[in-house]
């Protein structure tokens, strides 16, 4: 059996990710101080040289206890990015960068690649007045680097690394306490991502656990970013979270929602590995009832598995 170290390597060079490590330049395009927190609207250069903007909250507590690095929502909606993970629109079971601010984690919410400002028609949180228009841009952006022998994870993965480095570059973050979470859309890219980068400690992937066999098998939609030719023949979802171990990883999912219909097999596939690694712990699972979107009692305890996961690993 493959050893995690060359599995990791495997799957890195199939994706030809570039978990780049350079300084980035950011620029503060505005600030809204807040009574536990301050709010900076930033932008820095994606891994094309394409401007990502990216919502970077400073908690006002202190000592700084973690940085998480949030990834919005897909739902359809791509005008809205950043600003729904960052509580200024859409779902407020999706504004996760405002409540782990308040309880003293950075967080750096930033626009994946055809969201809110880095759409090609509009910028902002307004919808495209041609509805077409920003899943058409969406599909094209995978579609042309197909055809150039790439893929849209890629792209997207690389970003995520860059998003990673602006919170490493942060006063108060600390290298061994850098967190992903994602729910959905983002809870994928928190997934393809995390096993990659041994920079994140802490992982939650939500609402995005299934394995790709599950998905063909019902007929299940499968993201743009997910469509990368080959993968299937050589590797599976259950490869990416072997190589996770020993770092930690919350798995959340929900009874009725065929994005994670089989989170809980999953679970158990790998679970034996964090075992004979003495790191049983490191792997958890959340089901809860329910569909798809996100409720108050999933996003309470996202958000309090990040504060006491990274409360636990501060010296006594």
């Amino acid at each position: 059996m493959m050893n995690r170290t060359a599995l990791r390597e495997n799957i890195r060079d199939f994706l030809e990710i570039n978990i780049s490590e350079d300084t980035v330049e950011t620029e503060v395009i505005e600030v809204l101080r807040e009574k536990t927190f301050e709010r900076r609207l930033i932008r820095y250069a994606g891994s094309e040289g394409d401007e990502i903007r990216a919502y970077l909250f400073i908690p006002k507590q202190t000592p700084v206890t973690g940085s998480v690095l949030v990834h919005h929502q897909h739902n359809g909606e791509r005008h809205l990015g950043k600003s729904e993970v960052a509580g200024i629109a859409g779902d407020p079971f999706q504004a996760f960068c405002p409540a782990l601010a308040e309880k003293g984690i950075i967080t750096l919410a930033p626009d994946s690649i055809c969201f809110e400002d880095r759409r090609t028609n509009r910028r902002g949180i307004e919808p495209d007045s041609e509805p077409d228009n920003d899943w058409l841009q969406h599909y094209n952006e995978m579609a042309y680097r197909l055809l150039k022998g790439t893929t849209l994870m890629k792209k997207v993965l690389d970003d995520s690394a860059i998003g990673i480095n602006v919170l490493l570059q942060q006063a108060g973050s600390q290298t061994g306490k850098i967190g992903l979470l994602g729910h959905s859309y983002g809870g994928n890219t928190a997934l393809f991502h995390a096993p990659l980068d041994e920079r994140v400690g802490y992982t939650c992937s939500s609402g995005a656990v299934c394995s790709y066999r599950t998905k063909i098998k019902h007929q299940t939609g499968i993201e743009l970013a997910e469509v990368i030719p080959g993968f299937l023949e050589n590797f599976e979802i259950e490869d990416l979270l072997k190589t996770v171990c020993p770092r930690k990883f919350l798995i959340v999912s929900a009874t009725e929602d065929i994005y994670a219909q089989d989170a809980k097999e999953i679970y158990n596939s790998v679970k034996p590995v964090f075992q004979e690694s003495n790191a049983a712990d490191a792997l958890v699972h959340r089901e809860y009832e329910g569909g798809h979107p996100l409720d108050r009692e999933r996003f309470d305890f996202i958000v309090n598995w990040f504060s006491q996961e990274f409360k636990k690993a501060e010296p006594s």
